[in-house]
């Protein structure tokens, strides 16, 4: 698809966009290798990855920290994510560079053994653990004992924690994948029936996870466990993409805006899932490219983009009626989402307006948010500046938003 021609482009004008994308692959690659090699580098938290650094001076959190941002406390989330992160990169780069993915390795594998047993001690993970890894809610004033254990809810943690434990499973103990697979599988029956509690501030319960909003961002989620599977040689694993990128379609378009809504018939909308849900279902369907369902995907992106796309980045929420941000905040995720999400659009349909907005996202994410002399990125913004600002953990990025979405990009290019 990159030297397919394109009707009113000179060869002068597509010669120029191939060599943007090649060195786009360039650049990528060396964000990346610097931030994992920032993340390994750093020392380890009793066996978890250790970000807890302030995005704006660069210095590490302590136990005189504000809030929940201090060493004693882990999250579950991010520990998932680093985790398939890590084992992603130490297959990128085993022919690449092989003794830095022999050093991913060696932190993949030890966050595997930390966070199965955690899995295995209660069987679920949780979004927040005290010093002695016990699981906690967040309260005004600290945080109080998680007392449910209610086994048959789940959360986001157990889908970020399980998708990682699958990824790290398929590369160190493939036999023993099976309990891991099954893990993910409950994750995605527990959406399907309405036990996926969204909040972990409160109690789990399905009284709980019933009252809240009928959000996409669940599906969203467990959609990146599709291409994982994919490359993990699961692919018989990954029906359920199909079910939640239908269900997706039919419930949560709206064709007033041309947007993804995060909660049917509502008016708030966060473009920054809308993309990502693109961009996960782009990789999914890679296999199938006449798939019916790329064309309206492809739409969705590109208003996404088209509208989003304004000020230093895109803001978290945004009104699909009047396209007017809700929120001050500009995340950096979103940023890389979008290179993510365009470059296999792209890739995928040959339209020639995602080039533009791919450059318009790549733009913004290196000139606003990345910090090459720190190897990570400002986690938020407004139009004012970089702000001290937590979207979901005090934690930076373990290579996951940022690393997994440009290396999704670079695959792209060079497949």
């Amino acid at each position: 698809m990159w030297g397919k021609d394109f009707d009113g482009q000179t060869e002068r004008g597509l010669q120029d966009m191939r060599t943007w994308i090649e060195d786009a692959a360039v650049r990528y690659e060396a964000c990346n290798r610097s931030a994992i090699r920032w993340l390994i580098d750093r020392p380890s938290q009793s066996g978890f990855l250790n970000t807890k650094v302030n995005s704006l001076t660069g210095v590490d959190y302590d136990a005189s920290s504000s809030g929940l941002r201090g060493p004693k406390f882990t999250y579950g989330w991010i520990q998932g994510r680093g985790l398939e992160a890590l084992v992603t990169f130490s297959d990128f780069y085993q022919e690449l560079n092989p003794a830095l993915s022999e050093r991913i390795s060696q932190r993949a594998e030890q966050l595997f053994h930390s966070l199965s047993e955690l899995y295995m001690r209660d069987g679920h993970t949780y979004f927040l653990y005290d010093e002695g890894l016990n699981p906690v809610i967040p309260v005004d004033d600290g945080v109080k004992p998680q007392t449910t254990t209610a086994l048959s809810i789940f959360t986001y943690s157990d889908a970020f924690v399980a998708k990682g434990l699958v990824a790290a499973a398929c590369r160190f103990d493939r036999e023993n994948v099976t309990p891991f697979l099954d893990y993910l599988h409950n994750v995605i029956a527990a959406i399907e029936d309405k036990r996926f509690q969204m909040e972990e501030k409160h109690a789990l319960s399905v009284e709980n996870a019933r009252a809240e909003p009928d959000d996409f961002g669940p599906r969203m989620i467990l959609l990146g466990a599709a291409g994982l599977l994919h490359r993990c040689n699961h692919s018989d694993e990954a029906g359920f993409a199909n079910r939640f990128i239908d269900d997706v379609l039919a419930r949560y378009y709206d064709s007033s805006s041309g947007l993804l809504l995060n909660v049917p018939k509502q008016e708030a909308c966060n473009l920054g899932h809308g993309i990502e849900f693109c961009g996960f279902a782009f990789e999914h369907l890679a296999r199938r490219p006449d798939d019916p369902r790329i064309k309206p995907l492809q739409a969705i992106l590109r208003r996404s983009l088209e509208i989003g796309l304004h000020g230093p980045g895109i803001a978290l929420s945004i009104s699909s009626k009047t396209g007017q941000a809700n929120s001050p905040y500009y995340p950096w995720w979103q940023m890389p989402e979008a290179i993510r999400a365009t470059a296999l659009g792209y890739k995928l349909t040959g339209d020639i307006s995602l080039i533009n907005l791919w450059k318009k996202a790549d733009e913004a994410f290196f000139d606003n948010y990345w910090q090459p002399n720190r190897s990570f990125a400002y986690q938020a913004r407004t139009m004012g500046g970089p702000v001290d600002y937590v979207p979901a953990t005090p934690d930076l990025d373990p290579g996951y938003h940022t690393g997994l979405s440009l290396l999704a990009a670079i695959r792209a290019i060079q497949d």
